[in-house]
């Protein structure tokens, strides 16, 4: 899978004299063309126009350059259905949708697979569930059974989204969870132990939920720091060690972890817009309005709690 596509610098990528799909068939590059929407315009896959033309991961292209959109004899073929358990590993620049077309698997089907949000949250070094389908829910029997933490487990794999909400929300409501100023100083205090700056951390935290760990989106993101269960394994793999997302501390462990990660790597501005956003999407599509006033508000809760 390639990076996220270099721009030659123009316009948009029609079909030339060549057209689509056929043997032989070929594009002429525009200026502002990338290879997955050349790959959109005549039905083949990033992938695809890679192994066809020689290019590298990076997905190199630049304004002139006659692209070969088949093989050799027919047709490009779509990749072939990743098996049940199959996975992906994020890199710099990838977006679901570039991940989706170098997978063959739907973004949608990412989606659900991997508990995503709306704003499809990935982040570089991310492992990404690309094959197989999401566990099915168990009987209400079978869930009274479970213990706590295999409960835990169970409400992050529902079949969809929505299933999994209204599991995780129905759990936080039925344990015991601190309050909110016990909440802050474990936020706190965590951000000190993994150096971050304590004013980030709560300030992402206070924006995100009002230090209330009782909260689940209607994405899935799970208590005080709203953290979504793949950006928790994301944050467990980081830290080498289990998080529980109905646990505050472990909670604020995923956070602060997610943040430490993404300020290594990022201006503070796009670092704050990441947690947000997705850092694949930041820097691939820039910040949307609504990231723009989540980074605002963060900043000046930062000054407040510096």
């Amino acid at each position: 899978m390639d990076a996220r596509p270099r721009r030659c610098g123009c316009a948009d990528g029609g079909a030339d004299a060549g057209g689509a799909g056929g043997d032989g068939a070929t594009h002429t590059v525009r200026t502002g063309d990338t290879l997955g929407a050349i790959a959109a315009a005549h039905g083949t896959t990033v992938g695809a126009l890679r192994e066809a033309n020689g290019l590298d991961a990076r997905g190199f292209i630049r304004a002139g350059q006659v692209l070969r959109l088949t093989g050799g004899a027919g047709a490009a073929a779509a990749p072939a259905r990743p098996a049940a358990g199959a996975t992906y590993t994020v890199r710099a620049g990838d977006t679901l949708s570039h991940i989706a077309l170098a997978t063959g698997t739907a973004v949608e089907e990412l989606v659900e697979l991997n508990g995503l949000d709306a704003r499809g949250f990935i982040v570089e070094g991310q492992q990404l569930r690309v094959g197989g389908q999401a566990a099915p829910a168990a009987s209400a029997a079978e869930e009274a059974e479970q213990e706590d933490g295999q409960q835990a487990e169970q409400a992050t794999q529902a079949p969809t989204v929505s299933a999994a909400v209204a599991a995780n929300r129905a759990r936080l409501q039925d344990s015991d969870q601190p309050g909110r100023e016990e909440v802050r100083e474990i936020i706190r205090s965590t951000a000190v132990r993994l150096g971050v700056d304590p004013s980030l951390a709560l300030a992402v935290g206070y924006q995100e939920s009002g230090f209330n760990m009782r909260v689940v989106s209607h994405a899935n993101a799970i208590g005080a720091m709203q953290v979504i269960p793949s950006s928790g394994q994301w944050a467990s793999d980081l830290l080498g060690e289990p998080i529980d997302l109905f646990d505050a501390r472990d909670n604020a462990k995923a956070g602060v972890a997610i943040l430490r990660t993404l300020v290594a790597n990022n201006p503070p501005d796009i670092a704050i817009a990441s947690y947000y956003q997705g850092q694949g999407s930041v820097r691939s599509r820039g910040m949307y309005d609504d990231t723009r006033r989540y980074v605002a508000n963060v900043q000046t809760l930062q000054a407040r709690f510096s």
